[in-house]
Formats: C-alpha cells, structure tokens, sequence
C-alpha cells in the first residue's frame, strides 16, 4: 500500500458572498493544499444549494467538492483553516477507499454522444400503450350482473 491516501472535502461557502470572491476561496484553499504536501485530484463549485437545516442564520449556502491526495498530515490544517474562516459555514472530509472514479468530461461532445446513445435506446424501446383494464372490468360487470342482482332485479 503507498503512502499517498485519497480524500475528499466538501466545503460550504456562505450563499451571501460575491461569485470572484468563491472563485478567490477555491484558489486559497487549492494553494494551502499544495503547499502543505497534498496534491489536487478535482475541484468543483457545485454551485448554490438549499440546505437541509438551517447553519449560521443560513438556509442555502455554495457547495465546494475538492478531491485530493496525501499522506494525511495536511487535513488538520487545511481544516484549521476552514474553521478560523468566517465565510465557510461547514466542512467534512472524508477517506475514500480505493482511487477516486473519474470525473466526466461536460465537454458539447460527450452531451451530444449521450443524446444520440438515448436516442438509440428509445428507437430500439418501443412499448406498446397500456391497456385500460378498470374499463374492461366495468363492461364486463354491465354486461353480467352478479347473481345477487339479478335476484333483487326478479322481484
């Protein structure tokens, strides 16, 4: 097993601050990785969100995912940093086991190549409608009155 372990960090930035000042934390907490040993699988802003509760007087908050690599003496202070922070308002990371998945390209040509794949299963996919049973139940009822009614219908 090497030394080098995978790890993920997700972080909130408070839903109130400017989009270059997001860009300007992403960057911070991307070099403080750096310098400290760790190296940077992915970052992404995963954008605004609702939260499930409400954290700091806050009910939505901007969504940060960094996935990176080290021997794990950099999490304490990269969090230490994230704590001393007033713009993060919660962080977590977490230990993956085994190499991260890869992320996907959002390049016009992956989407493209997705549709036409969707396409193609639709084109090959044909279902037929459904047929409306309650309709069948109640002409067959119509047609053949129970034996109970045909009785209160004789007298």
């Amino acid at each position: 097993m090497t030394d080098q372990i995978f790890y993920e960090t997700m972080y909130i930035l408070r839903p109130d601050i400017a989009e270059d000042e997001v860009t300007n934390h992403i960057e911070k907490y991307n070099k403080l990785l750096e310098e400290l040993g760790g190296k940077i699988l992915d970052s992404q802003m995963r954008g605004k969100r609702r939260l499930a509760y409400q954290i700091a007087k806050h009910r939505e908050g901007i969504y940060v995912q960094l996935s990176h690599q080290g021997d794990g003496q950099h999490i304490y202070k990269i969090e230490k940093a994230m704590r001393l922070s007033e713009d993060v308002i919660r962080y977590l990371t977490v230990k993956q086991e085994g190499p991260l998945p890869t992320p996907r390209s959002s390049s016009k040509r992956s989407k493209q190549s997705e549709k036409k794949e969707i396409e193609n299963i639709d084109s090959t996919i044909k279902l037929e409608p459904k047929e409306d049973v309650t309709n069948d139940k109640k002409k067959a009822t119509s047609e053949s009155p129970s034996p109970q009614v045909r009785e209160s219908q004789k007298s």
